[in-house]
């Protein structure tokens, strides 16, 4: 249960409000964005809360107990607010937000309404429909270990062991060919066997793509490789990134690539679905024999 300041409860309770919906974003890089649904601009706590994004909000629904409260929040791409290019970046994965309820004839008068997270953004042509995630989302994240065939670890962490800055498993190369927006070819990947890169990590240094990482699905002869998602922006010939290789995550690649099988986080030798489903059953037994 929420209490409301006494200016603005007194506004409530009057026969005419003039009430307008605040958000704050607070990207993964720090940047702060202020919008609102008003029709013009407002200004509190140090931050400007523009009325030309494009704003709209569904309504905002509150469960009893642990559930996850959402709400789902569109609006327009536009240079000066949220661009295509910023979402596919990822810079506003998980982004948190603040819904604030103002009095836009006296700012003074607000509320905190709800604060969480980004969810999940669905991109069109030319707008954005994202899921704003209330606190309790947190509590459905998986903590501790997932007992699985799979190693759990990212390759290069401190519980892998693998030295991703040693020669052999890193490389700086130019782009010398676009084919598509999943595919190109670079040069100064000779030194390694096609497939050393799949599953690995591709970082921009120079081109539109700068800062950027992607992640790599294929690496064939010729220096050719695939991304696993199109860049967040386009990919031109003369970029340069450095790439390092990859791990499909498999015991087997653990060992024959990387002879780190003493790190594997995994459980390469679990029984699978069919023996954790399977019942004594009566029968034949193999030697033509009846059982029971």
């Amino acid at each position: 249960m929420k209490l409301l300041p006494s200016a603005l409860a007194a506004h409530l309770a009057g026969g005419v409000t003039t009430l307008a919906r605040c958000w704050r974003l607070t990207r993964r890089d720090g940047m702060v964005l202020g919008f609102t649904d008003h029709d013009r601009d407002l200004s509190f706590e140090a931050v400007t809360y523009r009325a030309a994004s494009g704003f709209t909000a569904s309504a905002m629904e509150s469960q009893l107990g642990l559930a996850v409260s959402n709400l789902d929040v569109e609006g327009a791409l536009a240079a000066e607010a949220i661009t295509a290019a910023d979402l596919a970046a990822g810079l506003y994965d998980d982004a948190e937000f603040r819904l604030f309820l103002v009095n836009w004839q006296d700012v003074a008068q607000r509320i905190l309404l709800r604060r969480g997270h980004f969810g999940q953004v669905t991109r069109g042509r030319t707008g954005y429909c994202v899921e704003l995630r209330g606190l309790a989302h947190r509590l459905d994240q998986t903590v501790g270990r997932l007992f699985e065939r799979r190693c759990a670890w990212n390759l290069g962490d401190a519980r892998c062991g693998i030295d991703l800055e040693a020669e052999d498993r890193h490389a700086t190369l130019t782009i010398t060919a676009v084919s598509d927006r999943m595919n190109v070819t670079a040069s100064g990947l000779e030194a390694f066997a096609p497939g050393a890169f799949e599953h690995g990590k591709l970082s921009w240094t120079g081109g539109a793509n700068s800062g950027l990482a992607i992640e790599i699905s294929g690496h064939r002869a010729g220096g050719h490789l695939a991304f696993l998602l199109p860049p967040a922006r386009p990919v031109a010939a003369g970029d340069t990134a450095t790439i390092t290789v990859g791990c499909d995550r498999r015991f087997a690649t653990c060992g024959a690539r990387f002879a780190n099988t003493v790190n594997f986080g995994g459980f390469p030798h679990m029984p699978g679905t069919d023996f954790v489903l399977s019942y004594p059953n009566q029968g034949d037994g193999n030697d033509g024999t009846r059982l029971g």
